[in-house]
This record gives C-alpha cells, sequence and structure tokens, in this order.
C-alpha cells in the first residue's frame, strides 16, 4: 500500500508493490482528479482548500480517500463526497475508491494552499 501525503504531495510514504514509476504516474493523476473538484461555494478546488487529509494506494489499486468538509453542516457534504469518488475513479489504473468524512482533526484555514488563499483574498 502506498499513502500520498498531501503536505509533500507526490510522495509516497509506504513502500509499495506498484512500480515506481507507475505509483507516480498513479499519484499524479490522482492529486490531478482531485484538483477538478470543487466545493460548490467555494471557487477553489477541494485538494488546495485543504479538505484531503489522506490518500492510500493499496497494491491492488484501490484507492482509499480521507477528507473532510469546511464545517460538519456544509450544504455540499451529500454530493462532495461522491464527486471526490467520480474523479478518483476516472483515473486509469484505479480499480476502485472509498471516500471517508472525517472531522478529526476539523478543517481550518491553515490548511488551505497560497493558491487557494489567493484565490480567495485571505491574505
Amino acid at each position: 500500500m502506498s499513502e500520498i501525503d498531501t503536505e509533500a504531495p507526490n510522495v509516497p510514504t509506504i513502500a509499495s508493490a506498484i512500480p515506481e514509476d507507475e505509483l507516480e504516474r498513479l499519484t499524479d493523476d490522482i492529486v490531478g482528479a482531485l484538483k477538478t473538484v470543487y466545493d460548490p461555494e467555494i471557487p477553489v478546488d477541494i485538494y488546495e482548500l485543504g479538505l484531503i487529509y489522506k490518500v492510500d494506494i493499496a497494491d491492488d489499486r484501490q484507492v482509499a480517500v480521507e477528507m473532510t468538509l469546511t464545517t460538519p453542516n456544509c450544504p455540499s457534504a451529500a454530493e462532495l463526497p461522491g464527486m471526490v469518488e467520480g474523479a478518483v475513479a476516472s483515473v486509469g489504473g484505479v480499480s476502485g475508491v472509498t471516500v471517508n468524512l472525517t472531522f478529526d482533526p476539523p478543517w481550518d484555514q491553515g490548511r488551505m494552499s497560497e493558491e487557494a488563499r489567493l484565490a480567495l483574498n485571505l491574505w
């Protein structure tokens, strides 16, 4: 199993049976797919917002995504996990996707990338 460290993207933290170049491609493509998903209320993708906490790629290419929402009462709570699942499932070589919501730790603006802060004018 490999894990994408969302604090240092593209750096698997656990050895994998998937060849390194294929794992790197999968990682890049999964991150790219996550960047196509936007919170309908915020004009920034969920990856740059810091809503993705962890992505695990198993040796059988099953992908588990751990994510959060900006608040537990987020109006998009019903649709965002499905959007994430669909985006990641569209990546070539992924055999299946599981999305788990968590609120531990709670999301805060400190998880946002500089790109997201700039887009939202939060400097």
